[in-house]
């Protein structure tokens, strides 16, 4: 059963239309149409009854009212049935919403689980009893005389347990109180089903005049509601240092924790109120109390940054290096959230950064994290680089990883190793098992970071799965250009995806031109046109989906036979997501080969398109002359060393495959 619920659409429109109506005609008029749509619902199934009006046409206020030989009709069909008692919430079997007419009036609807109207009824309002009415307002006399006159019985409490006490503690009625108390002095400690006292209702209202009274007449100042939460601590959650020195003098216990296990100067210190902390200290409060989190006030000031309460605790002897259940520390904290000044004061009382919290991560990780600058420029000095290699993780892959472009920079400028592997452990949480801070910056396609990196000596051939590979698989050529100007290798390959080629050619076969790049930049090609099965049959190619590897590429197409044998060129390019593009491949790859033989799969690749031809006959024994020249000559230079030939342009451009190009 659903309370509160969204009134049927139905019903708003209908109301709509009776803007001008008493809530009394309404009511009726509900009733009426809720009625008259059961009965009509009945109609349709029974031909022989007869047709009800339209529910929907517009009513005047006339025919709305109520005439006294209505009122006396019982029978179902009438159209102004008595009203009858609304269903009991607690056993009826369906919807229970609530919404509000024109004029304010709250309203209940019932309907069952199809959605069926049953009844509406104004909600019902409970009365408030005459001596709680007096004392809400403040009527001195008339709570007098029904005390004494009417009997009141002071000691029976409303249904939430709200005895006259309270509701004079609520309001700050001293007068009241005084009465009450004067009357009926047993009451004084009573509590509420939440466990309130009448103390700790006042305090939480903030009337300090209630509160006095009621310590000084016998209020326990200690009596904690059902949440362990003293009137002490209530006042420190209220900031109220007056209510706070007033339980004090009254001998309120200083260090009761609360059902969370926090104290009132913890709740004082989160507040930064250090009037309230001086006078809790002075009175006996201990700092080193940890709440069911194993966090100290001290932790909890730097955590919310509130470096005034966080001084006071540590001029008064608090440990700046305690660590919470998880293992972080006041500094920790403070950097997670990026307090600079509490960082700053932390780390001029020598708090220790090289605590770990309970993930491995120093302060300066979780403040490379965050992205500030001048946190990571504050725990640089206060950080071991020793205690960082233990980590297994450096700063620089976090800033890489979160796109932290200038705390990279800081990092690097103060000689973090470039370089730096995450431990295996950690390098196991990633499917492609990245390793360098390189690796990250690739995967998030950051050309500015990868370009600091490699300009400050990474390497980028550390990695598995090769950061070439990633930029390639990301059609970045802007990467890929950086990664093999600084040594990137365009021939490896996955050891957990042997192929016989070089596997960055698996993802940047769809890009012609980066695919010419490679080749142009030390990419094999022989290797490519080399197949076991020479003219032969091959044997039908499975392109069946597996789970194998993390690679999104051609590759998972593949057979585990090609697997375990190291995948070939003409079973990757026959994968469906590549066969498209094999002409224009072989076509590019043959102009850096000499003489070569196609195996049968690739000559039906080149047979199953008519203008393909031509690249068959490309491929035709003997090669050009000038091909094997070419070929011949880079072989001998290397590709590097071309352009430095004492050649004429063309020449110099035709060994570098660069014919189409033209000298500015």
């Amino acid at each position: 059963m659903a309370a509160d619920g969204v009134p049927h659409p139905a019903t708003l429109d209908d109301y709509s239309l009776y803007g001008n109506l008493s809530d009394d005609e309404l009511l009726q008029l509900a009733i009426e149409r809720s009625l008259a749509d059961a009965h009509a619902d009945y109609a349709r199934d029974t031909p022989q009854s007869p047709q009800l009006p339209d529910p929907k046409v517009n009513k005047t206020r006339d025919s709305c009212r109520i005439s006294p030989e209505q009122k006396t009709a019982a029978h179902y069909s009438s159209p102004n049935p008595p009203s009858e008692k609304p269903p009991d919430v607690k056993t009826f079997d369906g919807t229970v919403s609530c919404f509000m007419t024109g004029s304010g009036k709250k309203m209940l609807a019932y309907r069952r689980c199809d959605g069926t109207l049953v009844h509406i009824a104004p909600e019902l309002q409970e009365e408030e009893e005459p001596l709680f009415q007096a004392i809400r307002v403040g009527d001195v006399d008339r709570v007098k005389a029904l005390i004494t006159c009417s009997g009141s019985n002071l000691m029976l409490p409303n249904k939430p347990g709200w005895m006259a006490i309270h509701q004079a503690a609520w309001y700050g009625q001293e007068a009241c109180l005084k009465i009450l108390l004067s009357a009926q002095r047993g009451m004084v400690n009573k509590r509420t089903e939440r466990g309130e006292t009448a103390l700790l209702v006042a305090v939480g209202r903030e009337h300090h005049q209630c509160a006095q009274f009621l310590l000084e007449n016998g209020a326990d100042p200690d009596m904690a509601n059902q949440d362990h939460e003293t009137p002490l601590y209530k006042a420190c959650e209220r900031n109220n240092p007056a209510l706070v020195a007033l339980l004090l003098n009254h001998g309120a216990a200083i260090n009761t924790q609360c059902f969370q296990g926090w104290t009132a100067i913890q709740e004082a210190a989160c507040r930064n109120n250090v009037e309230i902390c001086e006078m809790l200290l002075r009175g006996g409060a201990k700092h080193n109390l940890s709440n069911i989190y194993g966090i100290t006030p001290l932790f909890t000031a730097a955590q919310s940054g509130q470096v005034d309460s966080l001084r006071l605790l540590v001029k008064h002897g608090a440990d700046i290096n305690s660590q919470a259940a998880d293992g972080a520390t006041a500094l920790y904290e403070a950097s997670k959230n990026v307090h600079v000044e509490i960082v700053k004061f932390l780390l001029s009382q020598k708090a220790d950064a090289n605590k770990a919290g309970k993930t491995g991560l120093l302060p300066l990780h979780v403040a490379t994290q965050k992205g500030s600058d001048s946190i990571v420029s504050m725990l640089i000095p206060a950080t071991s680089k020793a205690r960082v290699r233990r980590c297994g993780i450096s700063p620089l892959h976090v800033a890489a990883e979160y796109n932290r472009d200038d705390v990279l920079e800081t990092l690097i400028q103060a000689g973090f190793d470039v370089n730096a592997q995450l431990c295996e452990q950690r390098s196991n949480l990633y499917e492609d098992r990245r390793s360098t801070p390189l690796y990250f910056a690739v995967i998030n396609n950051n050309i500015d970071n990868v370009r600091l990196l490699l300009g400050s000596g990474a390497d980028p051939n550390l990695d598995v799965f090769r950061p070439l590979m990633v930029a390639a698989r990301q059609g970045c050529i802007e990467t890929v250009t950086l990664l093999v100007e600084h040594g990137a290798d365009v021939n490896a390959c996955i050891p957990t995806h042997p192929t016989t080629f070089p596997a960055i050619y698996m993802f940047s076969m769809k890009y012609l031109p980066m695919f010419k790049y490679l080749l142009d930049n030390g990419g094999q090609a022989l290797s490519c046109f080399h197949c076991v099965y020479g003219a032969g049959p091959h044997p039908p190619l499975q392109t069946t989906r597996s789970h194998r590897g993390h690679l999104d590429s051609p590759e998972r197409e593949l057979p585990d036979n090609s697997l375990r044998r190291g995948v070939q060129f003409c079973e990757m390019i026959s994968a469906p997501s590549i066969s498209r593009w094999a002409g224009p491949i072989i076509d590019v790859l043959l102009d850096y080969v000499g003489h070569v033989t196609l195996c049968s799969r690739l000559m039906e690749h080149l047979d199953s398109f008519e203008d393909w031809n031509i690249i068959k006959e490309k491929a035709a024994v003997p090669r050009p002359l000038m091909q094997l020249c070419r070929m011949q000559i880079v072989q001998l230079v290397g590709r590097r060393r071309l352009k430095r030939l004492p050649l004429p342009g063309g020449l110099i451009r035709f060994l570098r495959h660069q014919e189409g190009y033209v000298d500015v």
